[in-house]
């Protein structure tokens, strides 16, 4: 039941959430134009794309021409996200996008608060919403305009009700996490797998008969499948005897993860986008100053191509490659400290002289800024250590909670390694993290609370002034 208490504390991580969010946003605006901060290049695709369905120049869904491979680059969840802020704001730019961004998923820290409570306790719900409430992680993207972080509104949304259907035994919750599983592939295509994980999970770790284990895995992975279902019939009838279920760029992620190696020119592996198209015009025959993207035309055939090289690569280098994929996974890890040289940032501190405009850079609200972006340093030089000791101390009290938790970061880590990846990719991964860090925050607490209190009461203990 919500206390008085509790909602108090709801509403003011809430406020924390919102201003950490506010003042990165400025940050991040005032860096809109720098690709190292926005990657403007794949927010212009959502962007044009929103507008000829706005204007009536493309369907919101269908794609009458196959010759179109353009557009599949993306799901279509992207332009639909970005068209309806602008048809709700009625400004078109990356601003409002921004702006109805980071408010939202300052709300949306209430799922990293429900995820807690439901696996563990309310005191450790708290305790990861005021960590996801300072996240420079969660903050940044949150204020990046992009599709990340409603996918990860929609996999957290369903993280959570997957933790109902298995402690309630609910094919209910079971069919609505699955149901949000598959929406969110509209909009990403990362957690396109993740009900097997789940599935798994359930069949695995749930206390219950055999019969009913299968049955809500399998109501897991046959609702992802019916909502997913539209977009992948789409691209079969209209790319038939293509095929690309929901989206391309898989070949490209499997070449440009290569290409981002120290390896990656000596095995013929480009780094970027550019020197794909190169690559690819030099293949075809076509002279310097013909037009070709990366995607268009014959963007599905291309895109094989280049998944056939990577897999060719990564047969004939098996070991190497299996480091290159472990070192991958560890650096979506590094949330302190210079950023690992592809994956993006892990976040920025709030200052004020970076986030706050120039009519408020005045005592004491430049000070509690600064005092801010200190303690938000702090927890990320902590927070992988906080991490693992919550993650033992979690499997040590439930371990099929945590263990069910802990499917979802696998899956990520895992898929993550494969090829190309950034931070970013993995939001909801690291909202879970942070739910593991609370509970090391928690216990660490927890501990230190017993020695003060037994420090004390040895200072009491009768006759002590004798010693």
């Amino acid at each position: 039941m919500f206390s008085l208490g509790k909602v108090v504390a709801i509403l003011l991580i809430i406020a924390l959430a919102l201003v950490v969010r506010g003042l990165t946003a400025n940050f991040v605006r005032a860096h809109l134009d720098d690709p190292g901060w926005f990657q403007s290049g794949s927010f212009a695709i959502f962007d044009r794309q929103a507008r000829d369905v706005l204007d009536g120049r493309q369907s919101l869904f269908w794609i009458p021409d196959s010759t179109r491979t353009d557009l599949i680059q993306y799901p279509p969840g992207n332009l639909v996200w970005v068209g309806a802020i602008y048809a709700a704001t009625g400004a078109r730019s990356a601003e409002s996008v921004q702006r109805v961004q980071w408010f939202m998923d300052a709300l949306a820290v209430l799922l990293i608060i429900a995820i807690a409570v439901t696996a563990y306790n309310w005191t450790v719900g708290v305790t990861a919403g005021i960590l996801a409430a300072l996240s420079p992680l969660l903050s940044l993207y949150a204020a990046t305009p992009g599709a990340d972080v409603p996918t990860s509104w929609l996999i957290l949304a369903a993280v959570w009700l997957s933790l109902l259907a298995y402690k309630r035994k609910s094919l209910g919750f079971a069919i609505g996490a699955g149901a949000l599983l598959g929406l969110s592939c509209w909009v990403r295509v990362n957690p396109l797998f993740l009900f097997i994980a789940w599935g798994i999970a359930f069949y695995l770790l749930l206390s219950a008969s055999r019969k009913h284990r299968v049955r809500l895995a399998a109501a897991v992975a046959v609702a992802t499948l019916l909502v997913i279902g539209p977009l992948i019939t789409r691209n079969l009838v209209v790319f038939y005897p293509e095929i690309a279920p929901t989206g391309l760029n898989i070949g490209w992620n499997l070449l440009a993860g290569i290409g981002e190696t120290d390896r990656g020119a000596e095995l013929g592996a480009p780094c970027c986008d550019a020197i794909v198209i190169e690559q690819d015009r030099r293949d075809l025959g076509l002279p310097p100053d013909a037009p070709l993207g990366l995607v268009y035309p014959d963007g599905i055939r291309r895109d094989r191509e280049r998944g056939q090289r990577a897999l060719a690569i990564i047969k004939a280098h098996p070991v190497w490659y299996t480091g290159v994929m472990l070192k991958r996974a560890l650096g979506h890890l590094k949330l302190a400290g210079k950023p690992v040289a592809s994956l993006g940032s892990a976040g920025v501190n709030v200052t004020s002289a970076k986030c706050l405009p120039a009519q408020l850079q005045f005592i004491p609200i430049s000070t509690a800024v600064n005092v801010l972006g200190s303690v938000q340093s702090l927890l990320r030089y902590s927070a992988l250590p906080f991490m693992l000791w919550g993650l033992w101390v979690g499997l040590r009290a439930d371990f099929r909670m945590t263990a069910l938790l802990l499917s979802t970061v696998i899956y990520f880590l895992a898929t993550l390694a494969v090829g190309h990846s950034e931070i970013r990719y993995g939001l909801p991964m690291q909202a879970l993290l942070v739910v593991f860090q609370a509970v090391g925050v928690w216990d660490a607490s927890a501990r230190l609370a017993k020695l003060e209190k037994r420090s004390v009461q040895f200072v009491r203990t009768p006759g002590d002034e004798r010693i």
